[in-house]
This record gives structure tokens, C-alpha cells and sequence, in this order.
């Protein structure tokens, strides 16, 4: 592998918004062009935390050029690699220097007093291209899918706009009345599932809270569509049956943020009839494709999605290291 022969590596709070903008910008070409993702909100939200000097991470320059970055944020005693991103004159290259970045960020982390876990979950790097760091640090590899959908020129002229669900159940479109039952659904119902295994703020009502509050009041995973998101309610009480969020990421481009189904009603195809619902409404709604991630061992969500029409456009890895 050809390396860079003048590589120097610096802290990130040295540079400013308006040095590391291109970079960004590139980087948000690669969203548009791997995963149909228009990235520039998040580009900008990201330049605003760059020039407050306050994230951790490392820049890369080549002969006095930057051409790379990395990032982390600590949530309490985890750490999550935000993004890692490099540019050169061949993809080997490219890598050789997010390799480094990311060898100075898990050093870092590795060695920070109270960080007990790390997560990363870098979306546009296809599976085993950048896992050998990881690797050698002792991460755990979950293999997951960017799948994708899109809709027949007459999708919207064919939807339909009423679910065929139990007597008991009823639904509605997304509203901020059902937040905290929301965020008790998520945590239920990923109780024991390999998910939780990669994201632990499943793993608490406090934690669901947060990652609830991440997708609807932030552009990381887009826009919060919640004309096009619902809840399942069970008649007669305050309790949740199921859920499906979605977001806005291109201009004609959704993407399902979070499904889930409490573990009482999985019986009865509400994944299934959630899903098929949203779609038509974001058919309806002048969308032309859908996207979403599952993980790749979830084989009866994957079986799912495939039988919906998804298909899978990536493989990335997500990747967890707990300190023993």
C-alpha cells in the first residue's frame, strides 16, 4: 500500500470551520453519491461544533495540506466516533490515512480515565475496509445493511391509506404527546436483541429518552418527518403496540429511523402493516425512494425488508469495545 510520505497528524481544536470546510463538503459528495443522502445540514451543524474548539479528534495533513479528520463525542463514560474522513490521490491512500486518524482517536479513548465504551458505526465505509484497527483493539464486528426502496412510477396513484389491524389497536401519525411512551416502547422492546448490543442507550428508558431526542430535535439522521411517522395505540390505554419514524435525507428521499413492535403484539405482522403504511404515505407524499440500516444477523428483519421490495445498496460494520 502506498502511504503518505509527509504525514503529520495535529489536534482538531487547531483548526477552524472555514480550514476543514472543504474536507466536509467532499465528504458530504460521498454521502450523496454512496447512500442518496444529502449530508450538508449535518456538515454545518458539525463546522459550528469545529469552531467552538470543543470536540475531540485529530486532523491529518499531507505536506501541510489537510486531508483528513476524525472525531469523537462522550456521552458519560462512552465514546462514539463520530466521523473519519480522508481524501488523496487513490482510494488506498485515502484509507492508509483514515487508518491513522482512527489509530490516534482509539489511542486516545483507550486511554481516557471513565471511558468504559466506545461505539462506531461509520456508514459510508463498505465491511473490511477499515475494521483491521478495530480489530487489533479488541472490537466487537457487527456486519449491517443499507438497504433501499424505490417506488414504481404510479406508486403514489396505488397506496393505500387504511391498515388492516387488530380490533384493539388503533393508529395515529406522530405526535409529541407520545414521547415518553415512545421512548418506553424502544427500550422494551430491544430488551435481549443484538441491537442493544451495539447501541446501549437501548438498554435504558433514559437512554431510549436520548436516542429519541437525537432523531427528532437533530439533522444527523435527517430531517424528522412526523406527518409520515406513526404509533400504534392499544384502545382504551396510554400503552404503545408499535412505532415507525422516518426522515427526511434528500428531497425525495426518506429514511425509516426506527421500527419497533412491542413484544406482546409481535404476532400479529404490525412491522409489517407499520411499514407497508408508511410507505404508501411517503409514496403519497411525493417520496421516491426509502432507505434504512438493520442489522445483518436480524435475519427476520432482513427477511422482511426483502420481502417488502428492499435491497441492499452497502455493507458497513459497526463496531463496540467494552473495558473488561
Amino acid at each position: 500500500m502506498q502511504v503518505a510520505t509527509q504525514l503529520e497528524v495535529l489536534d482538531i481544536r487547531h483548526f477552524s470551520a472555514r480550514q476543514l470546510r472543504p474536507l466536509l463538503e467532499s465528504e458530504a459528495d460521498v454521502w450523496q453519491q454512496r447512500l442518496r443522502w444529502n449530508y450538508r445540514g449535518s456538515t454545518e451543524l458539525l463546522l459550528q461544533y469545529l469552531d467552538s474548539h470543543i470536540l475531540p479528534g485529530f486532523v491529518a495533513l499531507d505536506r501541510g495540506r489537510v486531508c483528513g479528520f476524525t472525531f469523537c463525542v462522550y456521552e458519560g463514560s462512552k465514546a462514539v466516533v463520530g466521523d473519519a474522513y480522508a481524501v488523496a490521490n487513490d482510494r488506498e491512500q485515502a484509507l492508509h490515512i483514515t487508518h491513522v486518524l482512527l489509530d490516534h482517536l482509539l489511542d486516545l479513548l483507550l486511554h481516557s480515565p471513565g471511558i468504559n465504551r466506545i461505539e462506531s458505526q461509520l456508514l459510508i465505509y463498505d465491511v473490511g475496509s477499515i475494521d483491521e484497527i478495530f480489530r487489533q483493539t479488541g472490537f466487537s464486528l457487527y456486519p449491517r445493511l443499507f438497504m433501499e426502496y424505490n417506488f414504481g412510477p404510479v406508486a403514489a396513484a396505488e397506496a393505500s391509506s387504511q391498515p388492516d389491524l387488530p380490533k384493539d389497536i388503533g393508529i395515529s401519525r406522530w405526535s409529541g404527546e407520545y414521547y415518553q411512551h415512545a421512548a418506553e416502547l424502544i427500550h422494551k422492546a430491544y430488551t435481549g436483541h443484538i441491537d442493544a448490543l451495539i447501541n446501549d442507550q437501548y438498554c435504558s428508558l433514559h437512554g431510549s429518552l436520548r436516542f429519541l431526542h437525537n432523531i427528532v430535535r437533530f439533522p444527523g439522521c435527517g430531517i424528522f418527518d412526523a406527518p409520515n411517522s406513526w404509533v400504534l395505540r392499544e384502545v382504551g390505554t396510554d400503552a404503545l403496540a408499535g412505532l415507525v419514524l422516518c426522515s427526511r435525507v434528500a428531497e425525495e428521499v426518506a429514511h425509516i429511523t426506527q421500527l419497533c413492535v412491542a413484544k406482546d403484539w409481535r404476532s400479529h405482522r404490525l412491522g409489517r402493516t407499520l411499514l407497508k403504511h408508511c410507505m404508501s404515505h411517503l409514496a403519497q407524499s411525493g417520496f421516491k425512494a426509502i432507505t434504512l440500516t438493520v442489522t445483518e444477523a436480524n435475519r427476520q428483519a432482513v427477511h422482511l425488508y426483502e420481502d417488502l421490495g428492499f435491497q441492499t445498496r452497502h455493507r458497513f460494520e459497526a463496531m463496540v469495545f467494552n473495558k473488561p
